[in-house]
């Protein structure tokens, strides 16, 4: 490298670096035109980069993955400095104070405390902290930031089965819940033959909306069932191009494309698929 710039385990030389690519006349020039509006889209990028990792079982890319992650809170963390608002020590002393804070049941006095007792602990101490938040902006003369309620404070850029679920959740703590799965499962059932009216009535704007409320309702079963939804959904998809990529080897042998083949012997492939994988399970199980 030159300047004698290496590669490091220290973060100050992160740090630096990302100081040194902000720094005009000297720096890289994309880095340097780079807004907090220009960045976000590439954090969200780089979390779900992580979380594809985690799901291919990549301990590889997980690492590269997690470095680009953390450079993106090292570059709006310099940027924020540059503008005279806070620096990259402030964003760690908030989240150490935020851990030790919210855990009291390992860090304070409410040790030996029962699960429930810790999620209600929990509870109590985040609202503590949202009033606090609203008392200090109110001191600083700062606007305020909207309060909607009991759904407030769910990003609207997340993943949308991500921010279906915890939107389902924040109602659900305020009793806007069903208690017992099977009537989950009816209210999908039911969404499904709403989806079908609208097919019937040949009504597209009608039957994207209830498509809407079916992706909901299935959001809402994978939460009762204590599913994570976007990693199941990350799970079925890999599985889906496993499955397709096995159709796809097995016509390459037989010299032609799936185009060239008709949907029956795709879906024979399909199902032949399947079996290889129960087969390959059963095997792993057996070496277990």
């Amino acid at each position: 490298m030159s300047g004698g710039v290496r590669p490091s385990r220290d973060i100050d030389d992160l740090i630096a670096i990302m100081a040194a690519l902000r720094t005009p006349g000297s720096g890289c020039p994309w880095d340097l035109e780079q807004t907090f509006e220009s960045i976000a889209p590439y954090t969200i990028e780089e979390a779900a980069e992580v979380a594809d990792a985690i799901a291919r079982g990549d301990r590889t890319d997980l690492k590269d993955e997690l470095g680009d992650l953390l450079l993106q809170v090292v570059f709006h963390a310099r940027m924020a400095e540059e503008a005279g608002d806070f620096s990259f020590p402030d964003v760690v002393e908030a989240i150490t104070a935020k851990l030790i804070r919210r855990h009291p049941h390992v860090f304070g006095d409410a040790r030996q405390l029962a699960p429930d007792a810790v999620k209600a602990l929990w509870g109590e101490i985040k609202a503590r902290e949202k009033a606090e938040r609203r008392a200090a902006h109110l001191a600083s003369g700062r606007p305020l930031p909207p309060e909607n309620g009991a759904l407030a404070g769910v990003p609207a850029a997340l993943p949308a089965l991500s921010r279906a679920l915890k939107l389902q959740a924040k109602a659900g703590a305020v009793g806007f819940d069903w208690n017992d799965v099977r009537s989950v499962l009816a209210k999908l059932k039911e969404e499904i033959a709403e989806v079908e009216d609208a097919l019937a009535a040949n009504d597209g704007d009608a039957t994207a909306e209830e498509i809407g409320d079916f992706l909901f309702a299935s959001v809402n079963l994978a939460r009762h069932l204590g599913v994570d939804p976007e990693s199941a959904l990350r799970a079925a998809n890999l599985k889906f191009e496993r499955r397709f990529a096995f159709i796809e080897s097995a016509l390459a042998q037989r010299g032609r494309t799936p185009a060239q083949s008709s949907l029956d012997e795709m879906d024979a492939l399909w199902n032949a698929a399947k079996v290889e994988e129960k087969k390959e399970r059963g095997d792993r199980s057996a070496l277990a």
